[in-house]
């Protein structure tokens, strides 16, 4: 993060401070290590139902679970955003959990928080595909159009910090509308997408610490550019 930004954020951070607020992100690290397929409601009040919660992909070059690289790479943006004056809520600190996306959903709604970063990485059949994406909920959904102009301002500014680092590729942001954790949440939400664990060469870079602290110094300037701005 620039110097005058750290400055001006911390600034603001300690006079929240004084008069008693706070600056508080959830982060939901995705997956689990076992999977609940069982089913639930992809939305309040929906017949429409999804499994509650999968392990996610795994690195076709390192074989990495994605629940483990997920977690690693929450605690890094958690332990930075701490550093930077941010209270930090996590639904996950280990792998043996079983959380649903409702029950993730309603960890950051509990925690009135300012922003959800829900941290994944991708699969595609396509082994060629690399590059990173930024996915947020729909303005035309009943469900999600209350948080929908929030999301998309963070996930604008997450975005554009992120196409700071050298070499990398952005796939752009993506608008769902079908996701469970999107159309439970009452707080502002984006789901940050690394890069494909299922091309062989961008794998092996997103299991570097070099590339994880490039990504994660990225999104916490991002953050940090978006609340400025509010």
């Amino acid at each position: 993060m620039h110097s005058k930004n750290r400055i001006v954020l911390l600034i603001v951070v300690m006079l929240l401070a004084a008069l008693g607020f706070s600056l508080t992100i959830c982060i939901d690290p995705g997956h689990q290590k076992e999977a609940d397929l069982t089913h639930e409601p992809i939305a309040p009040g929906s017949e429409t139902t999804k499994a509650k919660v999968s392990t996610g992909t795994r690195g076709v070059s390192t074989g990495i679970p994605e629940y483990v690289f997920n977690l690693e790479l929450s605690f890094m943006l958690r332990d930075r955003l701490l550093e930077e004056g941010f209270d930090v809520v996590m639904t996950r600190e280990s792998h043996d959990v079983n959380l649903s996306n409702i029950e993730r959903a309603k960890i950051a709604n509990e925690a009135n928080a300012d922003l959800c970063i829900r941290v994944h990485a991708d699969y595609s059949s396509d082994n060629t595909l690399k590059g990173f994406m930024v996915i947020i909920p729909s303005s035309s959904s009943k469900y999600t159009a209350p948080i929908y102009e929030e999301s998309r301002k963070a996930a604008e500014k997450i975005h554009a910090s992120l196409l700071q680092i050298s070499g990398i590729k952005s796939l752009g942001i993506r608008v769902r509308d079908d996701m469970t954790g999107f159309n439970w949440s009452e707080v502002p939400v984006l789901i940050f997408e690394a890069g494909f664990m299922s091309n062989p060469e961008e794998d092996v870079l997103l299991s570097t610490s070099d590339y994880r602290e490039k990504l994660v110094e990225a999104l916490v300037t991002g953050i940090a550019d978006y609340f400025l701005t509010k």
